[in-house]
């Protein structure tokens, strides 16, 4: 996964994703890109232990929208994390920026108020090849699959933390 830089200090990430529940927000807006992060997230869940019948897919407009959609499946109590998938590809004006910036305060906001992992497998990136450089199929870097990874480690943290009372 990103970051990992292979320390034998940290110790390994914990995947265990047998009985979680999860929700995957994809947006429509550069779903040639969406839809190979969502592939990359169902492969990564999968390899996690997470049962397809735990995974529940919704489809939002487009990045900006993903925030509200995570919210509403964080708040809904059917689901233990949240993977939000979307690509904004800079252009030639500042929508860019707010829209990339939006989506990821949004996230972090609603993981935040709710205490439920969402992952942000949204990609902000300058062009098209940088998009696809970061949804590789199986074998290659996939920021969705990399997500499937955060919302499993992050929800068995999240669960040890609320069994020890912090």
């Amino acid at each position: 996964m990103a970051g990992d830089h292979g320390d034998d200090r940290v110790p390994p990430a914990v995947l265990e994703g047998a009985g979680l529940r999860v929700a995957i927000v994809s947006a429509r807006w550069n779903s040639m890109i969406t839809l190979r992060l969502l592939d990359g997230a169902r492969r990564g869940l999968r390899s996690a232990g997470v049962d397809s019948s735990d995974v529940i897919e919704s489809w939002v407009p487009g990045a900006f929208e993903l925030p509200l959609a995570a919210l509403a499946w964080a708040r809904s109590g059917r689901v233990d994390a949240v993977i939000c998938l979307g690509c904004v590809i800079r252009g030639e004006t500042t929508h860019y920026e707010a829209v990339a910036g939006e989506c990821a305060r949004g996230i972090q906001d609603a993981q935040l108020s709710t205490g439920i992992p969402i992952a942000f497998s949204a990609l902000t990136v300058e062009n098209l090849d940088q998009a696809l450089e970061r949804s590789q199929p199986a074998g290659g870097h996939n920021v969705g699959e990399d997500g499937a990874a955060v919302v499993v480690e992050m929800a068995r943290l999240v669960a040890g933390l609320r069994e020890a009372g912090v």
